[in-house]
């Protein structure tokens, strides 16, 4: 941890980082490196790249990309499984350098722990959202999605700002939506698997892995 930071915005940050990334990765750096840019977020020297203008610029348009990919129905499933490749090695190292420039030992244990932390966060964040759009676009009407979208970015917004302003108030929070999160992975895996099952019972589903077991 950085000399002068409080412990709790220090992990709130790393956490944060983490888990937003798991939801808007592209939105989180645009606006990381927007609000330290105009003071009102510090940034360890180890994230200070993130107030680049460049990084900035791009992060902002890849975000806006992200925005409009997200409410396009079955779209945003293939999105999110290309971004599921991004978003949790990003979360891990965002997490990883938000804790502060590695010193001696101890400081790469610290850093690697949170790495592997906000992995682990910005996974279950990920693969929550992920599972609800698949189970939302499985239904007819494309009303859903974009509810599901807008209250995302909504939810974001107000996270970052429960980071910063109430960083303890942010982790309670943050230990609910992991919980939640957990809960909801297990009844999507649940229903995925249900709906696989009665593809293969039916006459096109068992055709189709008849083939791979030598049926004709």
């Amino acid at each position: 941890m950085l000399p002068g930071v409080d412990p709790l915005a220090g992990i709130a940050l790393s956490a944060g980082l983490a888990w937003a990334s798991g939801l808007r990765l592209y939105l989180v750096i645009f606006l990381a490196g927007l609000l330290a840019q105009a003071g009102h977020l510090t940034l360890p020297p180890a994230l200070a790249v993130l107030r680049e203008p460049l990084v900035i610029g791009v992060a902002g348009v890849l975000a806006l990309v992200e925005m409009v990919a997200d409410k396009v129905p079955l779209f945003d499933s293939f999105w999110d499984s290309l971004q599921t490749w991004i978003r949790i090695p990003a979360g891990a190292v965002l997490a990883a350098l938000a804790i502060g420039e590695p010193g001696g030992e101890s400081g790469a244990a610290l850093n690697l722990a949170a790495g592997l932390l906000g992995g682990t966060i910005t996974a279950g964040t990920h693969f929550a959202k992920a599972g609800g759009r698949l189970a939302i676009n499985l239904s007819p009407e494309p009303v859903s999605n974009w509810l599901a979208s807008f209250g995302e970015d909504s939810i974001v917004l107000g996270g970052l700002w429960a980071m910063l302003v109430k960083p303890a108030l942010f982790l309670g929070l943050l230990a609910l939506f992991l919980l939640l999160a957990g809960l909801a992975i297990r009844v999507f895996w649940g229903l995925l698997g249900g709906l696989l099952r009665r593809f293969r019972q039916s006459p096109a589903g068992g055709g189709f892995f008849g083939k791979f077991h030598g049926r004709p």
